[in-house]
């Protein structure tokens, strides 16, 4: 599922930069650029990065 169309960033995107180290919404949003356009994502980009801190699928 797409998180960020701006940037066409999917959630498999987001849980794979969160394995590589990404552990906050500064670090994730360096590496994959999710909410750095129009930041509408943001809210849900910062939940599946919670998500995934937990080990839990985010939808």
């Amino acid at each position: 599922m797409y998180i960020c169309v701006c940037k066409a960033v999917t959630e498999k995107q987001i849980q794979q930069a969160v394995r590589e180290g990404a552990s906050d919404y500064k670090s994730l949003r360096d590496k994959t650029g999710v909410a750095s356009m129009c930041g509408k994502c943001g809210n849900e980009a910062k939940s599946c990065l919670r998500q995934q801190h937990l080990g839990q699928p985010a939808f």
